[in-house]
């Protein structure tokens, strides 16, 4: 009769269906009055802000490819040999001034905002609602005198549509407005570049605008030869309906195309389809509201970023800032962290051809990283800049980071988790595994054996006392070394999967080579006799735990050092921390299986570093409640490492074995999540009620065995046979398509 109850209660169990819902929507009744609190659109390649700017709906326009390429930072004049010399002749200064003055002096290169359209809002009387609808990815005005605008950027297509009903239409029509570039009263010379210096600095001619009786067309002329154009169409349906489109295209000529009613309905549809099938990948349902709402916007923006042939994602991807400056940190690629945790959620959350942006983007400038690894550190093999441009050249900054030695290893993790969250063999054979070995190749020429270890001639930790000296080390930090620890163990796995055993035997034996890490009684350390001794923004010293999985909270020999090692960042405080930071925090604490400390890292960074739009911020927004830092910097990797730490207390994957609900907190009684992805390419769906596992539902996109690490007992549903059972881990084998409903005894 046991039995019997559990099979049909797990039977007609049914999944808490976690799509977003209109309590999900971001809603308000005004428009915002600033752009880092507007409506986000976007589709990878474009992107839209929608905010309210001197009495007009202003509409601020991007394009992700739109750069200013000028160098700026003189990499051949020096190599890692150079830099090493100068640390002995106590000489940095001239290093430093090497690497910061370029990027914090020169506007260029830097990413650039396109121009913005407004609508006269007194024509449009006051607004009364602003939605974003996360489902249709559209934004719906309301105003008082029953208008309505609604706007959308197509899922994939390069165009923004918009679309007006109500009376008098034909007095509602947008109009362009170029950035200012030659407001020369004031350049801001001497303006953070975290701020963001002066348009005007770059010293381009104001853009000039050719207007029709339907159509305008902005023509901005950028650097050498460059230039961009924006296209704005609109179409008078009816009295009560006008429809129209803006487009930004980059180094050519624009073309206005035709508009009509049926193809403005025919591009709508086409929108939602494509957003309803992202919706449909994966969700998830857990009890705290808050953090489920902050989950789907993070989603949502993660689906309005990263797209197929757009580039990666940089700080503020498509929503570069509107605010008459260049974007913070010129809104560039930072590899050193930002790139790599705005693609965490990415993988567990079954959105692996928005992840393989990153991939492509890598893919494609590998080239020049391969050039840029021969001649600033002097060997072949891979590695990347960390702080870079669209076309991968290196920008500068303070150079323990943005020259980093060990940042290709974190790349190529994603190359990694490309293919065993898919488990696709052709891109395996084609990217991962020539990508990770040429990064392993790099990092063997490059280090030394030393009485049979092997070392890096100078470590760092990002960003461990920031860009003075002694943010050097000489001997590994834990950052370099569990990453190198990560290269050579990924390395002898794909040479293994490609049926290369020797080679995988020689990877194997340079990461028994490595030393290992440096601990004491707090744990991690920063370094060899240098334990944390602060707060500190930057988790580098703890990424053997996450990301890179190298220790197990359930190894009992790792069990301690994990926990220690929270332990002591916790006491150290979080003053010295920023949004990305909290986020971070409570994947590791995930990882340590401390749910309740991980939802309160995941209460303060949705409480205090985020705007009211969702944006992450940076700073404090509470006045420095936790943290000193209390500027407002937009950027998006601390979102998406949010929705990571949502994903880590439902389901985690580890070393060969899978864990459900890891780290829920004891007060979540009931918890579930449909179609998340593990990896061995299994798409799992789970629900909790109590202790009990009611359903859990296993489907392989590929022939495996799928490993779960879970102290209850599971059965089949159908048949009530239990799982096969390898000491502590159940498992199953599955081949491709087929599917297996399991419940907890």
């Amino acid at each position: 009769m046991k039995y019997l109850y559990l099979i049909l209660f797990c039977s007609f169990t049914l999944f808490s269906f976690g799509q977003p819902t209109s309590d999900n929507n971001l809603h308000f009744d005004q428009l915002a009055s600033r752009w880092d609190e507007a409506i986000p659109l976007g589709n990878g390649q474009l992107g839209a802000l929608i905010w309210k700017k001197d009495n007009t709906i202003r509409f601020s326009l991007d394009r992700a490819d739109l750069w200013d390429e000028r160098k700026a930072f003189a990499i051949e004049n020096h190599n890692f040999n150079w830099v090493q010399q100068q640390i002995k002749n106590n000489s940095y200064g001239i290093v430093q001034e090497w690497g910061d003055a370029p990027y914090d002096r020169s506007p260029y290169p830097t990413k650039l905002p396109a121009a913005s359209l407004f609508f006269d809002l007194a024509k449009f009387g006051p607004v009364v609602s602003n939605v974003l609808d996360l489902k249709q990815a559209t934004n719906i005005l309301k105003f008082k005198d029953g208008r309505i605008l609604r706007t959308f950027i197509h899922a994939y297509k390069p165009f923004g549509y918009f679309e007006i009903t109500g009376n008098n239409v034909s007095e509602l029509v947008p109009q362009l407005i170029p950035h200012q570039y030659e407001n020369s009263a004031n350049k801001d010379e001497n303006k953070s570049v975290v701020e963001g210096q002066n348009l005007a600095r770059l010293g381009y001619k104001q853009g000039s605008i050719t207007r029709t009786s339907n159509y305008e067309v902005l023509h901005q002329k950028a650097y050498d030869n460059h230039f961009f154009e924006v296209v704005l169409r609109w179409e008078k349906i009816s009295a009560k309906k006008l429809i129209g489109y803006w487009t930004i295209v980059n180094d050519q000529r624009a073309n206005p195309s035709e508009l009509s009613l049926k193809k403005y309905t025919e591009e709508k549809a086409s929108h939602l389809h494509w957003w309803s099938n992202y919706w449909s990948k994966s969700s998830i349902t857990i009890p705290e509201k808050n953090l489920e709402k902050q989950y789907y916007l993070d989603m949502y923006k993660l689906g309005a970023v990263a797209r197929e042939g757009a580039p990666a994602i940089t700080l503020q991807a498509v929503w570069t800032a509107d605010n008459g400056g260049l974007p913070p940190w010129k809104g560039d690629f930072h590899n050193d962290l930002n790139t790599q945790l705005s693609y965490w959620p990415a993988y567990s959350g079954n959105r692996l051809a928005e992840a393989k942006s990153y991939t492509d983007w890598l893919w494609k400038i590998r080239k020049k990283n391969h050039d840029f690894t021969k001649q600033y550190f002097g060997v072949d093999g891979l590695n990347i800049p960390g702080v870079l441009t669209l076309n991968g050249d290196p920008m500068g900054g303070w150079i323990q980071y943005s020259l980093s030695p060990t940042i290709g290893a974190w790349a190529a993790q994603h190359f990694y988790w490309q293919w065993k969250y898919s488990m696709d063999k052709a891109f395996l054979r084609e990217q991962a595994y020539p990508y990770i070995i040429e990064s392993a190749t790099y990092l063997k020429n490059i280090t030394t054996l030393k009485n049979g270890l092997r070392y890096l001639p100078l470590s760092s930790s990002p960003e461990y006392n920031d860009n003075s000296v002694s943010a050097w080390f000489d001997s590994w930090t834990n950052f370099d070394l569990s990453l190198a620890h990560f290269l050579f163990q990924a390395a002898t796995e794909v040479s293994t999967a490609m049926g290369k055993p020797q080679e995988a035997q020689a990877w194997l034996k340079c990461k028994t080579q490595l030393p290992n890490y440096a601990t004491d009684e707090t744990g991690l350390q920063v370094a060899v006799n240098l334990p944390m001794k602060h707060s500190h923004r930057h988790m580098s010293p703890y990424m053997a735990i996450y990301p890179l999985d190298l220790l197990d909270i359930n190894n009992p020999q790792e069990k301690e050092l994990i926990e220690s090692s929270l332990d002591h960042i916790e006491k150290l405080g979080t003053r010295a921390w920023v949004g990305y930071s909290f986020a971070w925090m409570a994947c590791l604490h995930a990882r340590a299986k401390q749910g309740k400390e991980a939802v309160t890292n995941l209460q303060k960074f949705a409480q205090n570093f985020c705007s009211t739009n969702s944006f992450h911020l940076n700073g404090d927004q509470k006045g420095g409640q936790y943290s000193d830092f209390t500027y407002r910097p937009f950027t998006l990797e601390g979102n998406f490492a949010f929705a990571q730490g949502i994903h880590e207390l439902l389901i985690q994957s580890k070393n060969n074995y899978v864990e459900v609900f890891p780290a829920l907190p004891a007060e979540w009684e009931t918890a579930s999540f449909k179609n998340l992805r593990t990896m061995g390419g299994f798409i799992v769906s789970a629900e909790k009620k109590g202790d009990k596992i009611v359903i859990l539902k296993i489907t392989a996109t590929e022939d495996g065995t799928f490993r779960i690490f879970e102290p209850k007992t599971l059965m089949h549903i159908s048949t009530k046979k239990t799982l096969q059972k390898d000491n502590t881990i159940q498992y199953v084998k599955l081949k491709k398509g087929q599917t297996v409903n399991l419940c907890s005894i």
